[in-house]
């Protein structure tokens, strides 16, 4: 059995509420957990104190005896300074997928064709 540090998702349809909880790995997101240790309202402003909230205490408890954090929980706990998270590099983050390439290439060739057409009349 293995445990994770996770959100729990709440709140109603599109206005959505977390609780930061420790959890077995099997259990269902919003499913059973071993304890709540903080929330995350992503609905306030990014500079809002009550946006994120910590019970630190306990996270570094969890953290201590082996709780893995999922991703965007150790973006969190890295923002509060809890857990140390390496950045993540991705060189090709804004380049356009393969598809969208080809129908770049396909609308250029199309108006060079068209240019030509043009010129030649």
């Amino acid at each position: 059995m293995s445990v994770s540090l996770r959100l729990s998702r709440g709140g109603s349809k599109k206005r959505p509420y977390y609780k930061i909880v420790v959890a077995n790995s099997t259990a269902p997101r919003d499913g059973k957990f071993l304890e709540q240790v903080g929330t995350y309202n992503p609905l306030l402003a990014k500079d809002s104190e009550d946006r994120v909230r910590l019970i630190e205490d306990r996270v570094k408890y969890w953290l201590g005896v082996g709780a893995q954090p999922t991703d965007r929980v150790a973006r969190l706990l890295d923002k509060a300074g809890l857990k140390e998270r390496a950045p993540t590099n991705n060189p090709n983050k804004a380049e356009p997928g393969k598809k969208a390439k080809e129908r770049a290439e396909d609308k250029a060739k199309k108006a060079a064709e068209a240019a030509e057409a043009a010129a030649a009349e």
